[in-house]
């Protein structure tokens, strides 16, 4: 499993073979994403950047619609929805309110 400093990385490389392979330089997508030259250098780099500053470059690249497909939309289920009665869930539960699965072993009989 990837660090988020490893994704990080990796997100900051691909931006930057995608403006490159756009032929885009650096000050003119700084420029229309509306952020510093050096704001996207650190992005592109790997380094901690904020989700705005990701957005933005994401959005003056035009790659708002594979952001939103990479994540999945979190419908409810409809068999959930129908012992909810129709409602959307608003919250977790606590993970000690779920039931637990126990595993058998032998010996759990209850006909001993």
């Amino acid at each position: 499993m990837a660090t988020s400093r490893q994704i990080e990385q990796e997100i900051g490389q691909r931006l930057a073979r995608l403006r490159l392979a756009r032929n885009v330089t650096q000050a003119n997508l700084a420029e229309k994403a509306g952020i510093g030259v050096r704001t996207l250098r650190r992005l592109e780099a790997g380094d901690p950047s904020t989700l705005d500053t990701f957005l933005r470059v994401s959005t003056a690249l035009e790659l708002e619609e594979a952001i939103l497909s990479a994540l999945p939309e979190g419908d409810i289920r409809p068999i959930e929805r129908v012992s909810q009665k129709g409602s959307e869930r608003r919250r977790a539960s606590p993970a000690s309110e779920r039931p637990r699965k126990t595993t058998w072993t032998w010996g759990d009989d209850a006909d001993d």
